[in-house]
């Protein structure tokens, strides 16, 4: 059904529209308008997304759904009944404070990492992205691949019946975040949330077929989720009412008040060696910045972060190669033919090596045991990481 309603949607299908019409004037639908910048609870749960072969996950866990639409309108009924009156000031949130570094943003928290990350998986399912992965040992909690409504056009059909419409409109975009949590010296947290977006686009003119491709991350999306957050942490002298109005013009308020910072400037660059193995990425950085720029990437890259030790410069990870996955494949074509299905390959384990230099930071890729990789997939790894710090 989904391209029929995706079809649908791009037509305007005029007999659709009026019987639509005519059923919520029977109904006695109630007129809604959305100025928000986020708006997942509407979205129904997606279908299946094929991530590209050389972006790798852990397998799915649904410990949370995306919220229904009944339970949509009790919430949004219960914040209509506590809205407070216009005028009432947003405390300030002393903390919960906005880093920034050149052009990479995350919140420092004056909490341990067990207690925010109660605050990341509530901030999710308020915003309705149900969670696939929860790894509190780890720091990391990512969600499922979600439309955001939010960014639906607003036409006269969608201002006169409201969101009841929706299943009519598609965005062909769909998001998913990843929010990363790190333990200070100081037993505090820092907060990192990524972004990475696929898109739908037709495979030919006459827009029979379509695929769904990698689209660049939105730093905006990343820096609305971390305004969120933050007002989650609000003082405990806040009073309900305070709240309700500090979560309404989140979407209203910047993200933070000092100018846009100019785009980074080009100090990560692949070096290839004589060997795969001498391969590595060299950034014009100290350790502290490009650990946190490096764990950015690997988050916007999509790479599974399996563990990381930061006294070391490691982060586990896990990559699929597309050629790796192809001669794995053929092997087991035969059978997979015989079967009618093909089985599940398990992703490689790597460790991404951050370690400082005179000048400052080599970061190398080495196997599950901790040597070189000899092979071509480490140089791959290092382009994909080189693209992602630019």
């Amino acid at each position: 059904m989904w391209w029929l309603q995706r079809r649908l949607a791009r037509r305007q299908d005029r007999f659709v529209v009026v019987s639509v019409l005519a059923v919520l004037a029977i109904t006695g639908c109630a007129n809604v308008e959305m100025s928000d910048k986020i708006d997942y609870r509407s979205a129904a749960p997606p279908k299946p997304l094929d991530i590209p072969p050389d972006l790798s996950q852990l397998p799915k866990e649904d410990r949370f759904q995306v919220p229904s639409a009944s339970a949509n309108a009790a919430n949004a009924r219960g914040a209509q009944a506590a809205a407070p009156a216009a005028g009432n000031v947003i405390p300030a949130v002393t903390n919960a404070r906005f880093e920034r570094d050149g052009s990479q943003r995350w919140l420092a928290v004056d909490q341990p990492p067990e207690q925010v990350i109660e605050q990341v998986r509530e901030m999710f399912k308020t915003v309705g992205l149900g969670i696939d992965r929860d790894d509190a040992t780890l720091g990391i909690v990512e969600t499922v691949w979600a439309e955001n409504h939010a960014k639906l056009p607003l036409d006269f059909l969608r201002k006169a019946l409201g969101k009841v419409t929706d299943f009519m409109y598609s965005t062909s975009e769909l998001d998913k975040f990843r929010a990363r949590i790190e333990r200070t010296q100081n037993n505090t947290s820092e907060v990192f949330i990524s972004h990475r977006g696929m898109a739908e686009v037709y495979t030919n003119s006459q827009h029979e077929n379509t695929i769904w491709q990698v689209r660049p991350s939105d730093p905006e999306l990343e820096a609305e989720m971390l305004r969120r957050l933050q007002l989650r942490f609000l003082p405990a002298t806040a009073t309900a009412a305070a709240t309700t109005t500090a979560t309404a013009t989140a979407a209203a308020a910047p993200i933070a008040t000092e100018p846009k910072a100019p785009p980074p400037p080009q100090n990560a660059r692949l070096v290839k060696g004589d060997s795969a193995a001498e391969s590595k990425v060299l950034i014009d950085e100290p350790f502290d910045r490009a650990w946190r720029r490096v764990g950015l990437a690997l988050d916007r890259g999509g790479f599974t972060v399996e563990d990381r030790d930061r006294t070391k410069g490691v982060y586990f990870v896990r990559y699929l190669d597309p050629e790796y996955e192809a001669k794995i494949r053929e092997q087991q074509g035969f059978f997979s033919k015989m079967f009618g299905r093909d089985s599940k390959i398990d992703a490689q384990q790597f460790r991404i090596l951050v370690a400082a230099n005179a000048s400052g930071t080599d970061v190398t890729v080495q196997d599950k045991d901790g040597k070189a990789e000899a092979g071509a997939t480490g140089v791959k790894i290092l382009a994909q990481i080189t693209e992602q710090l630019r």
